[in-house]
């Protein structure tokens, strides 16, 4: 049973205002399935946004920031938990044990790390955790390709590459996780 997931996303909100609406809408969703936030612990962007909506409907926030980035991302000071970690590598080995699960929404450099990072821990066993991507409005869509180019070009196998389940909407992505752990 998914008790917590662990949610990667921008510490921007990005430029088209749907993603900060998906980012209230899997909160929502989240709080709905009372299933808690695991997230980067940063007020700003997407981060900021889908921590706040589960902390307004009464949800459980636990944050993980390294002591650099609590003034840059600026840490969010309200979280039901806030862990400050030494570095980023002690941010993702905490996050990835406090979660049942992970989505990946939209976001840069670091929200691809982090997805992949867990990608390939599933890959080699480290972890049997769910794994979604939450498409929205198109923005893995390339992404998406791509690894169905790596795996037609024999990079990345049928199976590998089938741990990352995507959906444009929160509710399903969260059905096809728990469906997965069933």
């Amino acid at each position: 049973m998914t008790k917590s997931i662990c949610v990667y996303c921008g510490a921007n909100a990005g430029a088209n205002p749907v993603y900060a609406e998906a980012a209230r809408a899997l909160g929502r969703a989240l709080v709905a399935e009372n299933i808690a936030l695991v997230y980067g612990g940063g007020n700003v962007g997407l981060m900021g946004i889908i921590a706040d909506e589960v902390l307004r409907l009464g949800g459980e926030v636990t944050g993980v920031i390294p002591s650099a980035l609590v003034e840059r991302e600026v840490g969010h000071t309200g979280l039901t938990r806030q862990f400050i970690v030494k570095d980023m590598h002690e941010r993702k080995a905490m996050m990835a044990q406090l979660a049942d699960g992970f989505i990946a929404m939209p976001g840069g450099m670091g929200t691809l790390e982090e997805l992949f990072e867990m990608l390939t821990w599933s890959q080699l066993g480290i972890h049997a955790k769910p794994i979604g991507l939450l498409n929205v409005d198109g923005f893995y869509d390339s992404l998406v390709g791509f690894i169905a180019h790596a795996k037609e070009q024999g990079f990345i196998r049928p199976a590998h590459a089938a741990l990352m389940m995507v959906e444009t909407a929160a509710e399903p992505l969260l059905q096809r996780m728990r469906a997965l752990q069933a």
